[in-house]
């Protein structure tokens, strides 16, 4: 008969936070991280965030912008006047995501050796 020894480390691992789970992936995914910092800086037209993200397909960032506009993250603004066009921009929730991504960029600075080219 086996016997299961009980330690912190298991009770640590066996529950995981559902609210954390899903910021997690939902902020882990490709090009999100790229977005909301773009954003950051300030509202941008799509093709603004297009051009500060090379590797980023159409698909990929429409795909993105979605789903951070039904997180609440962003807001998509119609611009009416000529030429007609769409702004995005952060709302209270997404700005609130700053510190998390200046401290991700802040250990990426010093943990994560530059790309060699």
């Amino acid at each position: 008969m086996s016997r299961v020894r009980y330690n912190a480390r298991m009770a640590r691992s066996a529950v995981v936070c559902p609210r954390y789970h899903h910021a997690v992936e939902l902020l882990g995914r490709r090009w999100t991280g790229c977005i909301i910092s773009i954003l950051l800086q300030g509202p941008a037209r799509y093709n603004e965030i297009r051009a500060e993200i090379p590797d980023i397909s159409d698909r990929m960032l429409a795909e993105r912008l979605k789903e951070l506009e039904s997180e609440g993250l962003l807001v998509r603004t119609v611009m009416p006047q000529p030429p007609v066009g769409v702004e995005y921009s952060l709302t209270d929730k997404g700005r609130a995501l700053e510190g998390a991504v200046t401290a991700i960029a802040k250990w990426a600075e010093r943990w994560v050796p530059a790309p060699r080219r």
